[in-house]
C-alpha cells in the first residue's frame, strides 16, 4: 500500500512539475474562428504545442491589422497577421519589436470578389463599377498596386467604405458590384447568404500581376531572443497543425466548430479546403515546406508594395522576416 501511495504521489509530482515547466504562449489571430484557423487549433487537440513544451491559448482578432500592434506591444508574444501590413507598420514604428518568422500564405488571399450578373467577371470590369471595401482590410491595401499593374483607371471606379459584417451582405443585395476580402472568407460567405456558386467571381490579386506574400507567423522580438526554442517549438508544432487539417481538414472543421459553435462544419470544410489549395498549398512550398521566403519574390513583392505605400525608410528584409527560429529537422516539408 506504501508503495502505490508513494509511486502515486511521485507520479502526480512529476506531472505538476511538466505543467509548471509549460511555456505560456498566448496567440493573436487575425481574424474570427473559421476554416483556415482549424491549423493552430490541431496543434492544440493533437498535443503538438504540449509536445513543445508550450501552453497555447487562441485569440480572435478584427482584421488583418488587427495582431501586428498586440505583438509589438507585447501584449501577446505571438500572432498571425499580413506580412504586407507588418512591413507598413515596421516603416512607420522604426525599432518596433515585432518580426516574421514564418511564411503561412505564400500565395496570399487579397481578392476583388464580384457578381457576374452584376457584371464584375474580371479587373477592367471594375470601371464603372460600385466597389465596397472595409478601410482596414489586407486586400484594399493592396488594390492600387492591383490597379496599376491591371491598368485601371480608379477615377472610374466608386468606392465605398463598408464594415467588415455588412460586406458580404452589401454585395449579396446588390448595394455594391464588388467588395476586396480574402478570397476563401468572402467567397463561402456569400454562399451562406444564397447567392449562386456560378455567379460569384473571385479576382485572385495574385493571379492578375501581384507577386506579394501573405499572412505569417510573427513574434515580439525581445520574446522570441529571450526564448528562442519556445519559437521554434511553435513553429514546427503549427507545421504540424498544418499537416494534420491537409491531411484531414473534415477534422479540422470540427476543431473550429468546438470553438464557435455556431460555425457550419461543412462550410469550415470547404473554406479550410479553399485556403489549402490556393493559399498554403503551392508549388513553392511542395518543393521547399512551409514557412520560408524567396529573396528574389520578396525584393519584386516589395516594389509592387511601393506602389500602394510610401516608405519613410529604406525596407530591411533582414528586420521585417527571419528564418532563423524555423525548425531544421524536416518538420517543414508539407506530407
Amino acid at each position: 500500500m506504501f508503495n502505490r501511495i508513494a509511486l502515486s504521489l511521485l507520479f502526480a509530482a512529476g506531472l505538476l512539475t511538466q505543467a509548471a515547466a509549460q511555456t505560456k504562449m498566448p496567440f493573436a489571430l487575425d481574424w474570427k474562428f473559421e476554416g483556415p484557423s482549424a491549423a493552430y487549433f490541431a496543434a492544440i487537440d493533437n498535443g503538438h504545442f504540449a509536445e513543445e513544451g508550450l501552453e497555447v491559448e487562441i485569440s480572435a482578432g478584427k482584421g488583418s491589422l488587427d495582431a501586428i500592434p498586440k505583438i509589438a506591444t507585447g501584449a501577446f508574444p505571438i500572432g498571425f497577421a499580413d506580412i504586407n501590413s507588418l512591413i507598413k507598420f515596421l516603416d512607420q514604428n522604426p525599432g518596433a519589436p515585432v518580426q516574421a518568422v514564418m511564411m503561412i500564405y505564400d500565395k496570399p488571399p487579397f481578392a476583388v470578389i464580384g457578381r457576374e450578373s452584376l457584371g464584375v467577371s474580371a479587373p477592367k470590369d471594375l470601371e464603372g463599377k460600385r466597389l465596397g471595401a472595409p478601410p482596414p482590410d489586407g486586400a484594399w491595401a493592396q488594390f492600387p498596386a492591383f490597379a496599376t499593374v491591371n491598368d485601371l483607371d480608379v477615377s472610374k471606379i466608386t468606392v465605398e467604405p463598408v464594415g467588415f459584417p455588412t460586406r458580404e451582405p452589401m454585395l449579396a443585395d446588390g448595394n455594391v458590384d464588388a467588395i476586396t476580402g480574402f478570397s476563401f472568407s468572402s467567397y463561402l460567405n456569400l454562399v451562406r447568404l444564397g447567392i449562386p456558386e456560378e455567379d460569384i467571381k473571385v479576382i485572385l490579386m495574385a493571379d492578375h500581376g501581384l507577386e506579394l506574400y501573405g499572412n505569417a507567423i510573427v513574434v515580439n522580438t525581445d520574446f522570441a531572443k529571450e526564448n528562442p526554442e519556445a519559437v521554434t517549438g511553435f513553429l514546427r508544432a503549427v507545421a504540424k497543425g498544418w499537416n494534420d487539417v491537409i491531411a484531414d481538414p473534415a477534422a479540422g472543421a470540427e476543431m473550429v466548430k468546438k470553438r464557435n459553435p455556431a460555425a457550419d462544419a461543412a462550410l469550415e470544410e470547404r473554406r479550410l479546403q479553399l485556403a489549402i489549395d490556393a493559399n498554403v498549398v503551392t508549388d513553392y512550398t511542395k518543393a521547399n515546406g512551409i514557412g520560408s521566403v524567396d529573396q528574389a519574390r520578396m525584393e519584386k513583392a516589395m516594389k509592387q508594395l511601393a506602389e500602394n505605400y510610401e516608405f519613410q525608410n529604406e525596407p530591411d528584409m533582414a528586420v521585417i522576416f527571419s528564418s532563423e527560429y524555423l525548425p531544421t529537422d524536416g518538420s517543414l516539408a508539407l506530407k
